[in-house]
């Protein structure tokens, strides 16, 4: 276990289960058991983590085995949700951070354990893999070599697959996980027509809670808001469902 500085607060670095995992712990002075579980690319666009962190919540990541997510790194999620809860007192569930393909780890992980999960801020999420890395429609990634290798799954078992983010929005309206989305209006490599837009018109529909920020003149990057105050207050209002 390493001790290190991130932004000021006290990082600890370790191995879960094999992967490398960080926890980075707010001052004692107002420390609560409250948590952000960012799902991928730690460290990225950082700064409502940083606000959280100053409010007293704790920020954790565990490392995937791929950024197009298995199913162990879903399953290894609640584990490590469990061993926080456990060894360090922080609460039964969180708010998973998903950025991007984080944005799709963290769906699948409140589909199938939306008891860990209180809300979600997902920031251009991976929602269709025929938009990204497929590009079928208007995207223009180069991820799909990738995501067959790590899936290890061919162009025509992707166009039979049943198993998309998309097709776990129902899980999330049936146990009524309040959503933050944000998404670039320009964004050409994971397009919200293509993606955010099938979550957002999900919910709307059956009347459950989401909030969308558009940014004007703003393409897959950079994520997160100048001002994060609307992301602070979404996840301060919802921390307790």
């Amino acid at each position: 276990m390493k001790e290190t500085i991130w932004n000021g607060f006290k990082r600890m670095d370790f191995t879960f289960e094999g992967m490398d995992a960080i926890l980075v712990f707010p001052d004692d002075s107002n420390k609560t058991g409250k948590w952000l579980f960012k799902t991928e690319y730690f460290g990225a666009f950082p700064e409502a983590e940083i606000q959280m962190l100053h409010l007293g919540w704790h920020l954790a990541y565990v490392r995937n085995i791929t950024r197009w997510c298995m199913e162990e790194d879903i399953d290894r999620k609640m584990r490590f949700a469990d061993f926080l809860q456990k060894e360090y007192g922080l609460s039964e569930k969180c708010i998973p951070v998903g950025m991007s393909c984080g944005g799709m780890i963290a769906v699948y992980f409140a589909a199938k354990y939306p008891e860990k999960v209180s809300a979600l801020y997902l920031d251009a999420p991976v929602m269709n893999f025929l938009s990204c890395p497929a590009n079928f429609g208007v995207a223009k990634g180069n991820m799909l070599e990738e995501f067959m290798r790590d899936r290890k799954m061919s162009l025509s078992e992707l166009i039979c697959y049943r198993e998309h983010p998309i097709d776990k929005i129902p899980l999330l309206v049936e146990n009524d996980i309040p959503v933050l989305l944000i998404y670039g209006e320009e964004d050409d490599v994971v397009p919200f027509c293509e993606n955010g837009k099938c979550l957002v018109d999900y919910y709307m529909a059956h009347g459950k809670i989401i909030e969308v920020i558009g940014k004007k003149n703003c393409g897959h990057h950079p994520h997160g808001l100048d001002d994060v105050k609307p992301i602070i207050d979404f996840m301060l209002k919802y921390k307790d469902r």
